[in-house]
Parts: C-alpha cells; structure tokens; sequence
C-alpha cells in the first residue's frame, strides 16, 4: 500500500472542515454538547473513542482493497 503525502494532506483537510461544520452551524449546540460530554464518565469515552477508530479503520480497508 503506497500512501502518498498529498492523500494524507487531503484527509487531514476534509477532517477539518467537517470539524468545522458543526460549530459554524451551530455554535450553541456544539457548547451544550461539549457540556454534556463534559459530564460523561471516562470508559464510556474511551469506548466511542474505540468504536470509532475501528469504524475509521473498516472504512479505510473497504476503500483502499483491491476491488473497492
């Protein structure tokens, strides 16, 4: 798997404008949702934090396979 340094720029570009997205959106409920989260126990963080990056992971696999 040969991964190019202009694919790496471009992900982390479109990271950040989805990032972006939701406090430019809507800045109030991005501060009552990071309020909530504030309060949320550290396993169950860890756990979505978990499920996401297997998600990431599955997501890069089916499109970077041959065929996909």
């Amino acid at each position: 798997m040969n991964v190019a340094w202009s694919d790496l720029a471009a992900a982390f570009g479109l990271l950040l404008v989805f990032e972006g997205l939701l406090p430019f959106a809507g800045p109030g409920a991005v501060r009552r949702a990071l309020t909530t989260l504030a309060n949320v126990p550290d396993g169950q963080l860890r756990m979505v934090g978990l499920i996401s990056i297997a998600a990431g992971l599955l997501l890069l696999w089916f499109v970077r396979s041959p065929g996909g």
